[in-house]
């Protein structure tokens, strides 16, 4: 821990595998009983380390009454829940994800309580923790109560949660759940079902002021932790420091390129080049804050199928969709987040009360992605220029989006001494081209260090192994390479001046 204190590196690269323990893995044999705190030490652990994922981000182990809330109705802020064992044994759990090199996120929800009778709801008789009237009170979206944050009492109350999981078990950071939710009086509501705040206005000025306070006694007490933000609208400066007017969090999930890309891939690859700006439109804003790219349990459940239902095609395709799809991500700038299931093409929607589909991983196009996600995370951790760009807009550049017609977009990341970059090009239709001119900024050898339409991946193996950039001008650089792009594919290759 004296080691974390002293290094908080916004900058390195953050991929997180986001899990509910429940179902991650059921022991059939035994009534489908989910794993314990030491049973996830021995095979989760291992599993995301091999897969080469930074950090595991749970949902909710605070304790809550009914496991189908899926740990979002939390009563007891302060007690991890009894479903996985001790909380000496959740401790030990996270000691030995730190021992992997592994850090931990939890899911904290400060949003709403649940109105169970045992809980705090109407603690002493009288709305203590929460509001006594419903316009500023009551969740109707989650029939839950909401916190009153004008009561510095109640603030004390969450931010000490928050504290104990960072202080006591060592977590490395909190997920803020529902923060827009906080943010705006009317959330969910309409007219005249809401208390404007003392200015006339919708934005719930206790609440920014929490999000300030908490932030700040953060960075205080537990300087190795970081803070992210689900937050879905526009609201300026989540990620901003608070002497500057932000909110504070390091980080926010960036909701609007998960809905714009999703949307783009889960068109008929001969409906994409009237939408390919769905999948560029997300770096005019890129900059504005600091974004985690979030495929998360949001997306795989009530009735929204699977990330592998979603892709058209059979399922040859759906899989090269998602592999192409995945190698955008993680070349886009943006820390990168995947629920389970989602890195070997689960087919049907996440069930809490069910398991990841392990016997998937028998049939080759499945276990191939899971082989494509680790090696996604092996290039992302070891190239410099896959990281700079991030935050930093000096880390981007794009290569091509002016190709519509063919669904052909290429980027460009550079290392921060712009002595290496790597060019990802996707292509998101199924027909292969060839002979595709594409400018680069240096001359030489290109080398091919990721192709998701390669053979151990389960696809087509097409494409080239490097390439040399001569001295025709394309792109508005004055260099450029000629290239083979594999069908439903995404390509990086690596260059330097020296190369």
């Amino acid at each position: 821990m004296r080691n974390k204190r002293e290094h908080r590196d916004l900058n390195a690269p953050m991929s997180i595998y986001e899990v509910h323990l429940a179902s991650w893995l059921r022991v059939a044999e035994e009534g489908n009983r989910s794993l314990n705190w030491i049973e996830l030490a021995q095979r989760l652990i291992p599993y995301v380390q091999d897969l080469g994922f930074t950090h595991i981000e749970m949902l909710p182990i605070m304790e809550h009454p009914f496991g189908g809330s899926w740990g979002y109705q939390p009563l007891g802020l302060f007690s991890p829940t009894g479903r996985h064992g001790t909380p000496e044994d959740f401790a030990f759990f996270v000691d030995r994800c730190h021992e992997a090199g592994i850090g931990v996120l939890l899911d904290w929800v400060p949003a709403h309580f649940p109105t169970d009778v045992w809980g705090l709801a109407r603690f002493d008789g009288t709305a203590l923790y929460e509001h006594e009237d419903p316009r500023e009170g009551f969740h109707r979206d989650w029939n839950t109560l909401i916190y009153n944050l004008g009561r510095n009492e109640v603030k004390g109350f969450l931010i000490a949660s928050a504290l104990e999981w960072l202080d006591r078990f060592h977590i490395d950071g909190l997920r803020v759940d529902a923060v827009a939710s906080m943010l705006y009086r009317d959330y969910s509501r309409d007219a005249g079902e809401w208390i404007p705040n003392q200015y006339g206005g919708r934005e719930n000025l206790e609440a920014v002021e929490f999000f300030k306070y908490l932030n700040s006694i953060i960075r205080q007490r537990a300087p190795h932790a970081i803070t992210i933000a689900e937050e879905s609208t526009a609201w300026p400066g989540v990620t901003a420091p608070v002497d500057q007017g932000g909110l504070g969090f390091d980080f926010k999930w960036n909701m609007g390129w998960m809905h714009d890309t999703l949307e783009y891939m889960q068109k008929d690859p001969i409906y994409r080049a009237y939408h390919q700006g769905q999948m560029t439109f997300g770096m005019v804003y890129q900059y504005t804050e600091h974004f985690v790219l979030p495929l998360s349990h949001d997306e795989v459940v009530h009735g929204k199928g699977s990330l592998y239902g979603k892709m058209p095609g059979d399922d040859w395709q759906k899989l090269a969709n998602l592999r192409a799809y995945y190698g955008f991500m993680w070349a886009h700038p943006g820390k990168k987040l995947m629920f389970m299931g989602g890195e070997l093409g689960q087919r049907t929607e996440w069930s809490h009360d069910g398991s990841v589909h392990w016997d998937l991983l028998d049939e080759r196009g499945h276990g191939g992605l899971q082989r494509a996600v680790a090696d996604l995370n092996r290039i992302y951790a070891q190239e410099p220029a896959l990281q700079f760009g991030d935050l930093d807009s000096r880390g981007f550049e794009w290569a091509a989006t002016d190709d519509a017609q063919n669904s052909v977009i290429a980027m460009l990341r550079y290392s921060e001494d712009r002595n290496e970059a790597v060019l990802a090009v996707s292509n998101f239709t199924p027909t292969p081209k060839s002979g595709y001119r594409i400018g680069v900024p240096f001359p030489g050898r290109w080398t091919v260090v990721f192709n998701s339409d390669a053979e151990i991946y389960g696809g087509s193996n097409q494409g080239v192994v490097e390439a040399w950039a001569d001295q025709e001008a394309s792109h508005g650089r004055d260099f450029s390479i000629v290239l083979t792009l594999p069908p439903l594919a995404t390509v990086y290759l690596k260059g330097s001046p020296e190369s």
